[in-house]
């Protein structure tokens, strides 16, 4: 977004609704200036400080014309068919005054009112916005960013940091589109009215300005820490859930509450900070308001009482205006208050949207209509931010159709090499080919529709049965998402389920056992029919009973497709057309089951150490 003008630059798509609403303020700035600017003088035509006018004044936009015109009437109503001042034409005269501030006033807050009407969905639309740009954004960011940040500190970014941009910048937008005109229009009055002193009161408000402005930075600079305590809060909130069980077991409940005691303690007294300065705005403004009205009075009744070109009925106007200027000088001091407070969460809002999408697509990917022929790892070498390399020197082919097996030790560097397939990574050395064709050139939706995933630990959506089976296709019926189920051999146990395929499996289907949710990521995949299936250790979390089920549905989900197995029990592989063995990062063996158990090598050790023998 880069900073509040980013924010600003959102305003772009909604054009309409910007123009109303300072339309609407300018109205409400206008009756407001009238109601003030013309009752001072009325009055005095009333109780004869101002001269009577009997000459009717030309109608024209000038603003002295308008006064003058303003003046004729009321002097109308105040003369008799003589031309004399009678009461009865000065009480017609001050209905005539007190009528017109109330409707001046009534179209004031009128057009205020529909001023704040057109500014709530434009407000809350960039609101909406920035989540939209913030989720879209995280969702195409690279798996390894996510490595290296805390999802807390992710979540504060796009909930909390979020909301306070909400509640301050967007908040204060109301502001920033009414009250420069306010400012505007009535120091133009000011000036009319009396050069010389209004030069005076310009340069008294910046020096009030440059003090206020000293004081926002400092606030920046809390606003900031507090959001980053607040990433810090939500990590361990999450932590907590998530290893509730752990944390139980080892009895580590005290532990566990200290350190969020800590935590918590230290977010309260970043907050407290903060809001003792975000506090410091309104009295700080008001003080400073108060001097600089005090001065005014001193320097124009001074210029009253010494006759240098100001009259004591103007001068009372003078300052009536003058002091409607307070409030909005106050608005915008709070303003700017809020809007640095906010920055803090830009700021943080931006690492996210300015994070290098290290995975692109380019603007000229091919299309993959099919997979016919071999995937093809050449020469693929892959680090993590120019760490060691964790694979060297890969070079494997596997042509269409086969089942390929990759084992060996934990950190090898099996689980990287299949996720640079469907572009979870690229290659820092090498390439990986489909076809012929470098995944980094093909198009991301139609390389990763050629895959299907089933991973170690089931990944489930609080949702039904039947939208996890579903998960990114649209217009599928039930009768071939029970299909699916069926070939998957879950079926049997979701007709079980008190509301079928439309009951909800909780967050992590955490409703589920591990072999009904892997039967179900399974189901998922059938249903997508990719050509391509990679199975990452996806028996090796279930006993025996559910690994006998879901390994009788991997054996039909992998009849007719190219298959990647990454697997630890070697029991469960020994059907493999090629077993592929890599140790640090490199492809130390290769061939068959009986073939590999003969060489007697890393493949025997492992196999051995899993008592097979």
């Amino acid at each position: 977004m880069q900073g509040y003008w980013g924010i600003m630059g959102l305003l772009r798509n909604y054009k309409g609704q910007v123009l109303t609403v300072v339309l609407f303020n300018i109205l409400s700035v206008v009756f407001s200036l009238f109601s003030l600017t013309m009752v001072v003088p009325l009055l005095g035509v009333l109780f004869g400080i101002q001269p009577i006018v009997t000459d009717k004044p030309p109608l024209s936009f000038s603003p002295n014309d308008i006064i003058d015109n303003f003046y004729y009437q009321v002097s109308k109503l105040i003369l008799d068919e003589s031309g004399q001042v009678s009461i009865d034409g000065q009480m017609k005269a001050l209905v005539f005054i007190c009528a017109f501030v109330i409707i001046t006033f009534f179209f004031k807050n009128l057009f205020r009112y529909l001023a704040l009407y057109s500014s709530a969905p434009l407000k809350n639309g960039v609101v909406r916005d920035i989540r939209n740009r913030i989720y879209k954004k995280v969702v195409n960011l690279p798996i390894a960013y996510f490595s290296e940040e805390k999802k807390g500190d992710i979540i504060a970014k796009m909930t909390s940091d979020v909301q306070e941009v909400e509640s301050s910048i967007m908040s204060s937008v109301e502001v920033v589109f009414k009250e420069p005109f306010t400012i505007i229009f009535f120091l133009g009055t000011l000036v009319v009215w009396s050069p010389e002193l209004t030069m005076f009161v310009l340069i008294l408000l910046p020096l009030t300005g440059l003090i206020i402005g000293r004081v926002g930075k400092s606030l920046k600079r809390s606003s900031k820490k507090v959001q980053h305590q607040m990433g810090v809060l939500v990590s361990a909130m999450i932590e907590t859930l998530s290893g509730l069980r752990i944390i139980k077991a080892f009895n580590a409940i005290e532990t566990s509450s200290d350190k969020f005691h800590r935590i918590n303690q230290e977010y309260k007294n970043q907050k407290v900070r903060l809001l003792r300065k975000q506090h410091l705005a309104s009295p700080l403004s008001e003080v400073l308001g108060t001097i600089v009205m005090v001065m005014v009075i001193y320097r124009g009744g001074s210029m009253v009482l010494t006759g240098e070109g100001l009259t004591a009925d103007l001068f009372i106007g003078y300052i009536v205006v003058f002091s409607q200027l307070i409030q909005p000088a106050k608005s915008l001091t709070a303003a700017v208050y809020m809007i640095q407070k906010g920055m803090a969460a830009v700021e943080r809002i931006d690492t996210v949207l300015e994070a290098e999408e290290t995975i692109q697509e380019k603007p000229n990917a091919v299309s993959l209509e099919k997979f016919e022929r071999e995937i093809e790892f050449r020469n693929v070498s892959f680090s993590y931010e120019h760490e060691i390399d964790v694979l060297k020197g890969i070079n494997l082919t596997v042509k269409r159709g086969r089942t390929i097996a990759i084992v060996g030790p934990s950190g090898a560097g099996k689980t990287t090499l299949v996720d640079l397939l469907p572009r979870f990574y690229d290659p820092t050395g090498g390439a990986v080919l489909i076809d012929g064709i470098d995944t980094r050139d093909i198009k991301a939706w139609d390389l990763r529709s050629k895959l299907g995933i089933v991973t170690q630990e089931a990944i489930l959506f609080n949702d039904t049965v039947f939208n996890n089976i579903a998960f990114g296709l649209k217009g599928i019926t039930e009768e071939e998402v029970i299909t699916a189920a069926k070939v998957a051999n879950a079926h049997q146990f979701i007709v079980q389920m008190d509301k079928g395929y439309n009951t909800s499996i909780g967050e992590d289907g955490s409703k589920l056992s591990g072999g009904q949710r892997q039967r179900i990521s399974i189901a998922r995949a059938i249903l997508h029919n990719p050509p391509i299936l990679i199975l990452d250790e996806a028996t090796s979390s279930l006993d025996a009973e559910s690994e006998k089920l879901v390994q009788e549905a991997l054996f039909k989900l992998m009849e007719n497709r190219t298959s990647l197995i990454i697997a630890h029990r070697l029991s469960t592989i020994q059907y493999a057309d090629e077993i592929i063995v890599i140790d640090d990062g490199q492809i130390i063996e290769r061939g068959n089951h009986i073939g590999l158990i003969a060489h007697q090598g890393v493949y025997r050790k492992l196999y051995e150490m899993q008592a097979f023998v």
